[in-house]
Order: C-alpha cells, then structure tokens, then sequence
C-alpha cells in the first residue's frame, strides 16, 4: 500500500534488465503491464502527452469493466505502438517514478514490449528500412544519386507510391540527402588550436556527426567548426562512427543496438583517452550516449566513459562561459527567436542552455516552447501515425503562429522540419549553432 501520493525525490533510472529471461517473459511482461496500466488509469495525468494515454484510457473506458482488467491483452500492444520513447511523461508528469515504491517506468516498459514484440514477430520492411538510416543515407547521399532521390521525393505522384508501397505518408517531410557530407565539408576547416581546460571542460571536442548531422544536414558541421573555433575550442570529427542506434531501440531491436554499440564505444572511448570531450549535432543522439546505453550495459566502464564525456554541445558552451572563456562579441542581433525545446534535449537535464546561451546576442530575446514536436524521427512519417503527430505538434505550432518571430529554431532538425511543415509563419527552420555563427558573423 501506498504511504504518500507521488513523489518529492528526484526521480531515478534503473537498468534495463534486457539480459535476463524473465524481460523477454511474455506472461510476466502483461502482468507488468497491467500493473502499470492500472496506476495510468487511476491517474490520468499525461493525458496530454501523446497517443499512447489517450489509447489506453479509451480501451478502459469502452471496456466492460471500465477498468484494465476489462481489455483484452491483445490490445495492450495498441497502447505500445503509440509511444515513441519521447520520455516526457517520466521526467515531466509521472508521480509514481523510482524511488517511488510504485516503480514506475513508462517508456522503458514501452521499450520492453517493443523489444518482446520484435524478437516474437520481427516488424515490417517500412520499419527496417526507415530504421536503417546508415544503409539508406549512405546509398542515397552518393553523387547523383542524392539528386535524384531529392527531386523523387519533390514530386506528388511518387509520394503517393511510397505510400501506397511503403506506407510513408505522402504529406510527410523526408530528409533531404546531399553527396557533400558533412566528413567532405569539414576537412579544410581542420587547425590545429591549443586546447584550454576550464572546468569540466578540456577546452578540445570530438564531434560525433551523427548519420542526420552527416547526411541530411551537412552544413551543421562548418556552422559547428565555426562557432567553436571562434571560441578557441580544439574541434575533430570523430575517426569513424555508425548510428548511434536509437532508431533500432524505438523500434525494439536491442540486438541491433548492441552491434552499433560495439562498433561505436570503442572509437569513441579511445577520444575520451586521448583527451577529448564528445559532442553531437542531434539531441537523441547525445541521449543515447549519455543515457540509453549506459542504462542497457550498466557493466562496461567503456560505456560509461563515454557517458562522462559527452555533452549537448549548448551546455558545452555554457559551461565555458561561465568560467569567461565565452566570447561574446557579437556584432549582429537575432531579434525574437521561436525556440522548440525537444524532449531527448529535456530529458537530459541540464535546463535550457541553448535558450540561455542564444540570449546572450544583444537585441535578441528567444521564446521557448517545450511541447513536443510529434516528430520522432519515424513515427511522423508513418501513414498510420502521422495525424497523430501533426495533432500532437498543434499547440507548439499556435505558439510558433502566434509569435510570428524572424526565426524558427530546434536543436533537433527532423522535429523543426515538421512545424515548420504546419506552422503558417514558419518559412525555413534554422539550427540554434547556425543562428549563434550568424550573431558571430562568421
């Protein structure tokens, strides 16, 4: 029996328990998952947050019973395929998280059932596909090639087949590939700079480019030298990397994120020795490395290295400006800037830092918005999800709307895409560290 309602205590992440048989219990699994459902149901309190609540309360309340041991099991995996591991109900509405005796872990027991469902069904080629983002980008960023897949992916009529073939919804943005990577871009940008330690910081960072960041939006890797050169930051790309798996963890495929893991800690760990610290472009990737993996492999001190190591590339700065090591020269302002907070940047805890640091350009004030896009690198694209996220980013494009600010920003460039799809003021969607080199002038 509960003793208090909710919990004061900050909240906590245990492990994911992926190694042991009783995880991949498929009787043990809709226990846990009545259990958990039945505290939703008692609560309601993320209602608001996404599909997912909205699924289960409706199974509830059109159930015989009224209450979750009135839905069949079999509809469980409808409440499931609904959440795209944003995160937000743990860290933002969720009473009942650890060290609540309650126990609750929404999103990680949504990973559990996804990972079960996978391994006992597999998934659809859509899914492998759209999941597969080094095999995709890397074939469709070769020189032409990426012409003609951008022009393809222009054109009404073939939108409609990829719907109709692959159930990609023809009103969805898709990434645009370019055959000039961010690898190409940035290779006569490299010089060599005397790292200074501050603080935390070596004052010298690897910059894991991500498949997005190298692919998709390439120029992020100059607008990243850049800003962080002018700062009198040591910048490298990290030798080698794969994705960082989190498209394969929503989709349940813990395999596949162990294989990617392998590949990529050890590069990344051998930066972290020899000095660096590590950076990323896109925020879920950051999570992956800071959160995700150490909490599948809690064991490897590799992993935890990394996790150590790596920062959002905004509280990197920040944290050199509040030692004065910041240069705040700017010689251009940014004026009203409408700021989409995502939630893998939300989650990990560190505040509002891009804001903070944006607002550090004279005449420049940056209203932010922390609703979620909707977006989640797949779940937006898919035909049978994607009203569900233009319905999920409505509130955040009416504040967009309403501000009708001179820019539009999100760290995370796949969620900024798709307001900027809905939002009527919103003509082009710009990275925060590409605003902060325009405030420079460089």
């Amino acid at each position: 029996m509960a003793t208090r309602e909710g919990s004061l205590e900050a909240p906590t992440r245990h492990p994911i328990d992926w190694k042991s048989d009783s995880f991949w219990d498929r009787t043990d699994l809709e226990q846990e998952l009545e259990r958990v459902y039945d505290i939703c149901h008692g609560c309601r309190r993320c209602v608001s947050l996404c599909q997912a609540f909205p699924t289960l309360f409706d199974l509830v309340d059109e159930s015989e019973t009224l209450e979750v041991d009135g839905i069949d099991k079999a509809d469980y995996q409808k409440v499931v395929d609904q959440c795209y591991l944003c995160d937000m109900c743990y860290m933002s509405k969720c009473p009942y998280v650890p060290p609540h005796e309650w126990n609750v872990d929404f999103p990680h027991l949504m990973l559990r059932a996804k990972a079960v469902a996978f391994k006992e069904e597999g998934t659809s080629l859509r899914n492998k596909v759209l999941s597969s983002t080094d095999a995709v980008a890397g074939a469709a960023s070769i020189p032409l090639v990426d012409v003609t897949v951008n022009a393809l992916n222009r054109t009404p009529v073939f939108r409609k087949v990829l719907e109709s073939t692959l159930g990609v919804h023809h009103k969805a943005p898709v990434p645009t590939y370019h055959s000039n990577t961010l690898r190409k871009r940035v290779k006569n940008l490299q010089k060599p700079m005397e790292p200074l330690a501050i603080g935390k910081t070596t004052g010298k960072v690897a910059l894991f480019a991500t498949c997005y960041g190298n692919y998709n939006s390439p120029h992020l890797g100059e607008d990243f030298y850049r800003v962080f050169q002018h700062n009198d930051i040591a910048i490298d790309l990290v030798p080698t990397e794969q994705c960082c798996g989190m498209p394969k963890l929503e989709l349940g495929d813990l395999d596949s994120v162990a294989r990617l893991k392998e590949v990529n800690i050890p590069v990344l760990a051998k930066c972290v020795d020899e000095g660096y610290d590590l950076i990323a472009p896109i925020p879920s990737c950051v999570l992956m490395f800071k959160q995700e993996l150490p909490l599948m492999f809690p064991g490897d001190p590799d992993v935890m290295k990394v996790k150590e190591a790596f920062f959002d590339p905004f509280e990197y700065l920040w944290l050199r400006h509040k030692s004065g090591a910041l240069k705040t020269d700017f010689p251009y302002a940014l004026g009203d800037v409408a700021y989409q907070v995502a939630c893998h940047l939300r989650v990990q805890n560190i505040g509002l830092k891009t804001r903070d640091v944006l607002n550090l350009v004279p005449e420049t004030e940056v209203h932010a918005q922390e609703r979620c896009s909707g977006h989640d690198g797949t779940y937006a694209v898919k035909v049978e999800s994607y009203d569900n996220a233009v319905k999920i980013a409505r509130p955040v494009v009416r504040k967009v709307d309403q501000l009708n600010a001179k820019h539009f920003a999100s760290d995370c460039p796949m969620a900024a895409t798709h307001i900027a799809e809905l939002a009527d003021s919103v003509e082009i969607a710009t990275h925060p560290m590409t605003l902060l080199r325009q405030a420079y002038g460089l």
